[in-house]
């Protein structure tokens, strides 16, 4: 019900693009990402409250992706059993 979903996955010079939709429970609607092996190099997230959502990303980037879904993982946004941080999580845990 929470899951995100896998839109594409491409790897090119070792950077791995990764691009999700959302549950549909939030107010993003797309997660964009680029890890270097276990390192995440670039998050984008597509709609949400614009500067929290850019706040977000630009904490997580050149973390380890286990070290975000640890802070992340679980976080709730008025009752909906999930949010963009853990959509980003969500996100992260298929890689």
């Amino acid at each position: 019900m929470y899951d995100v979903t896998k839109l594409s996955d491409t790897t090119s010079g070792g950077i791995r693009s990764t691009s999700f939709a959302t549950c549909g429970l939030t107010c993003s609607v797309n997660i964009n990402l680029e890890t270097e092996g276990d390192t995440i190099r670039k998050v984008e997230i597509v709609k949400g409250c614009d500067g929290n959502t850019k706040g977000l990303a630009r904490l997580c980037e050149g973390r380890k992706v286990g070290d975000v879904i640890a802070l992340l993982e679980g976080i709730d946004c008025k009752g909906r059993g999930t949010s963009c941080p853990d959509q980003l999580a969500r996100a992260l845990k298929t890689l």
